[in-house]
């Protein structure tokens, strides 16, 4: 199971890289916001298929956290875009 979670956090980040090719901070902080989201819907699905509740409430938790943590750097991303540069395009 550990080795399918790794597996699809790294897909997910190299398909958040690899769709930045305008180099845009608005696309970027949605790949970040959408691989965070990828994560976090693997953990869910982690969660709903084990019998352990108390294994099934902590990967809901992080999947709270790591969506969380997804959205506050995308929110980051966006406050220090600088208008200015994408107008020059």
């Amino acid at each position: 199971m550990k080795s399918i979670l790794k597996t699809a956090m790294a897909g997910a980040g190299l398909m958040a890289l690899a769709a930045c090719g305008g180099g845009a901070d608005d696309k970027a902080a949605d790949n970040i916001e959408a691989a965070a989201e990828n994560q976090a819907d693997a953990l869910e699905d982690l969660a709903d298929n084990t019998t352990n509740e108390t294994l099934a409430d902590s990967l809901e938790a992080q999947a709270d956290n790591v969506e969380d943590a997804g959205e506050a750097k995308a929110d980051a991303i966006d406050r220090a875009d600088d208008a200015r540069l994408e107008n020059k395009r």
